[in-house]
């Protein structure tokens, strides 16, 4: 047995880095036989440190399974029915080309979509396609169904100014949790935060639900759903009124405090009282706390810039993570948003644009029930293809999309390595290889690292990589440029060979493991140099449709209780649901009302319950806790279709609304009323 490094290539601040044991073949075809036995942490990797997730530490389960797609396949049932043949490599590329073909002739490239989001998160693998779609000139996704928002709320404020890499939380004296279930999304900093904790340090949670993070913290601060905007601004009122603002800083290094402070006055902890639900007397008191402290940090997660006011939301809290001036000191200031670092490499080295010769179609990601019914304006989509997703699953209006993928005019391929909910509409599907199975380079979005991870393993059966497929498929369509001829690891090379500002102080021993396989951490940001057009904080932003920041609500509806979606601890997205421990582990679909609620509708724990809204009605299993907002019920996890009663998962209840500034998913702000199944 042979233990080599790798890196974890899902959805999660981290990139953890891996160290993977593999029993060695015997034989002819030895390297054909081989296996994964056994996954664990790195202990040399820079940021996890040796500590992974429940979910990686059987990861060999998943790439062994039993259930894994090993063949293409094309559909002979009807849509949706999971009736499928082994076919030919060659069959299904000619089928597929054929396709695409007939609808370039009759209807132009821009009725051919991909789809792909963050099954996979390096940089080849994810993106390969994109060199593909602009050749055909295809549309172009707009890939905005996670946080985009947030982002965007961020720069509106720092512009790319880096803000604190978790391992600099050590400094810090206080902690604001705001919005995140570390537990689901960034385990690695929870033993940090034990640890301030055992060292007096204090930590508050505000979340609308904190079923999963109450535990880990002093104080739980629970506010109506989409209003956190609100509570930020009330903070700022009492640090201005008590002279805890650092007013030299705000005057002289940021643009537009003046004309901003005037708004305060009227942003009492009595008016954030009524929008947030928070009482005023704890509002006052966590904005004492927070002016008292030399180095406090706010953790930002990304679930409350998914509303309509979600882009503004983000701006208020990061002008409160700077109000006090924390951000001038070693562990001050906000983290949860880009960390900086980069850039690292060339990625249009991998998506090529250059090759587009037309103006693409885009098409927002969270709005695929429209694009494929032809009612955002475009045409309806003809070819669909989807890859590193499944948007049955996790993409809002799932009602929408299963209508669209019904269509039998509408042509879909699928990569997978399992029977998902959107392979199931499939017409063909492509076997795809496992993260152990390819080479690929990889950034977290949460640290300042990167890393490269080489081929380990054969693909199994007759799977391919997203860069072999794509290779093969551009060939079949009679395109010729080079840039199709490549292995993936003469592409890695490639980018190595040119890197960017983020690797340009890398020693000699950290290029050595980029090139054998591992990860090296890159320098932290100074966060208090300004990379904005003026070298100041951007309180107040001309670029701005409200260029002074103010509360705006969020998009809201006619039924009284607000839904959130919640990330999961025991599978991630759509991911992990072949894994029958992990998903008995986690249990059925819950939503979790708060006991007044549940009460005025005569609803018990452990009861059967529908939530249901103008899209639809989806059913589940209530859990009663007062550690969810009163006025709201929370769904944690994406499931299968086969674990829902009614066939339907939350996203049938999420509309296709976007935010204010972003262009990303609402998906956390919408109303249901439940009543009793």
């Amino acid at each position: 047995m042979n233990t080599y490094k790798s890196i974890c290539p899902y959805d999660c601040p981290t990139t953890c880095g891996l160290l993977v044991d593999i029993e060695e073949g015997s034989g002819g075809n030895a390297r054909n036989t081989s296996k994964v036995v056994r996954v664990k942490g790195d202990p040399e990797d820079p940021v996890c440190r040796g500590v992974i997730c429940r979910k990686m530490q059987r990861y060999e389960k998943s790439i062994h399974s039993p259930d894994r797609i090993l063949t293409p396949l094309r559909r002979t049932g009807a849509k949706g029915s999971g009736e499928f043949v082994p076919v030919s490599w060659d069959e299904a590329i000619r089928e597929i080309t054929g396709n695409w073909k007939r609808a370039i002739a009759e209807a132009g490239p821009e009725t051919i979509l991909p789809f792909y989001y963050s099954g996979v998160m390096s940089y080849i693998h994810r993106n390969c396609g994109d060199a593909l779609f602009n050749r055909m000139g295809a549309c172009s996704l707009v890939k905005t169904l996670c946080a985009s928002a947030k982002s965007a709320g961020y720069s509106a404020v720092v512009g790319k100014t880096g803000c604190l890499d978790p391992r600099e939380l050590a400094q810090s004296d206080l902690f604001i949790i705001w919005g995140s279930n570390m537990k689901a999304t960034r385990l690695q900093s929870l033993p940090q935060i034990a640890a301030a904790r055992r060292a007096g340090k204090r930590v508050v949670l505000v979340e609308s639900c904190a079923l999963e993070m109450a535990s880990y913290c002093d104080q739980v601060v629970l506010v109506r759903p989409g209003t956190d905007g609100a509570l930020a601004l009330a903070m700022m009122h009492v640090l201005a009124a008590e002279g805890l603002a650092d007013e030299a800083f705000l005057r002289d290094g940021a643009e537009g405090y003046e004309e901003f402070a005037k708004t305060l006055h009227a942003c009492t902890p009595e008016w954030a009282e009524a929008e947030t639900g928070v009482p005023a007397q704890v509002i006052r008191e966590l904005a004492r706390e927070y002016g008292a402290a030399a180095a406090p940090a706010i953790i930002l997660g990304s679930g409350n810039s998914r509303y309509g006011n979600g882009g503004m939301t983000v701006r208020l809290i990061t002008i409160l993570s700077a109000f006090t001036g924390a951000w001038s000191r070693p562990g001050g200031g906000l983290c949860g948003c880009s960390p900086g670092g980069g850039p690292y490499v060339d990625a249009t080295r991998i998506t090529r644009p250059d090759l587009r010769t037309n103006t693409a179609r885009k098409v927002n990601i969270n709005m695929l029930a429209s694009a494929l019914g032809g009612t955002d304006g475009g045409v309806p989509i003809r070819c669909l293809h989807v890859y590193a997703c499944n948007p049955v699953g996790s993409v809002c209006n799932q009602q929408g999309i299963l209508q669209g993928l019904t269509n039998p005019d509408l042509f879909t391929v699928v990569h997978e390595r399992f029977m998902t909910d959107t392979a199931r509409y499939a017409d063909i599907i492509l076997p795809a290889t496992f993260s152990v199975e390819q080479a690929d380079c990889y950034s977290s979005y949460g640290y300042c690292s990167f890393g490269t991870a080489y081929r380990l393993l054969p693909p199994a059966g007759e799977s391919k990589s997203n860069w072999d497929i794509f290779s093969l498929l551009a060939k079949a369509m009679g395109y010729e440029e080079s840039h199709f001829d490549r292995t993936e690891e003469e592409l890695l090379k490639e980018l190595l060979d040119h890197p960017k500002q983020g690797l340009s102080d890398l020693t000699d021993e950290e290029w050595s493991t980029l090139r054998t396989g591992g990860q090296v951490s890159t320098p932290f940001a100074a966060h208090d140099d300004w990379k904005t057009p003026s070298g100041k904080l951007m309180i107040v932003n001309a670029a701005q449709k409200f260029a002074v920041p103010c509360y705006q609500k969020c998009h809201g509806g006619s039924h009284p209780l607000r839904l959130i979606a919640v990330p999961s601890s025991e599978t991630l997205n759509s991911i992990f649901l072949e894994r029958d421990d992990l998903v008995e582990r986690r249990g059925e679909m819950t939503l979790v009302m708060h006991p007044a609620d549940a009460d005025a509708r005569g609803i018990a724990d452990g009861d059967a319950v529908v939530a249901f809204n103008e899209l639809g009605e989806v059913t589940f299993t209530v859990l009663v806790s007062a550690l969810v907002a009163q006025g709201a019920v929370a769904a944690a996890g994406v499931f299968a279709r086969r674990q829902s009663a009614n066939g339907n998962l939350v996203n049938t209840l999420h509309h296709e609304r976007l935010s204010d500034i972003g262009e990303a998913t609402t998906l956390n702000d919408n109303t249901v009323d439940v009543r009793r199944a």
